[in-house]
């Protein structure tokens, strides 16, 4: 639901000035790697919900590794990307302060 709402509503006023919101770029590629890991990792966790059993701590940190790097850069670049210094590039506060959140 989160990265729906930026995509669909937050993300096409910042990609008006600012390259790396527009589609398939950073933040929206990133996104669908996010995605696949959380099914991933969906999928293990309805498996052990319903085989307790079959739980293996190994299965759970190599899904997790498996995506980590996706998730860790792209929570980065959000950071950086909506720094207060790197908005002051693009937007006054008073444009900022209009979009709808």
């Amino acid at each position: 639901m989160h990265h729906t709402i930026e995509e669909r509503h937050i993300f096409p006023i910042l990609a008006k000035r600012m390259p790396t919101f527009k589609d398939d770029e950073v933040h929206i590629k990133s996104h669908h790697g996010i995605h696949e890991g959380l099914d991933k990792l969906g999928a293990l966790l309805a498996k052990w919900n319903a085989q307790p059993s079959t739980y293996s701590p190994q299965e759970m940190k190599d899904c997790l590794d498996s995506w980590r790097e996706v998730l860790f850069v792209h929570l980065d670049q959000e950071v950086e990307d909506l720094s207060g210094e790197n908005m002051k590039k693009y937007w006054t506060l008073q444009e900022l302060e209009r979009i709808p959140m």
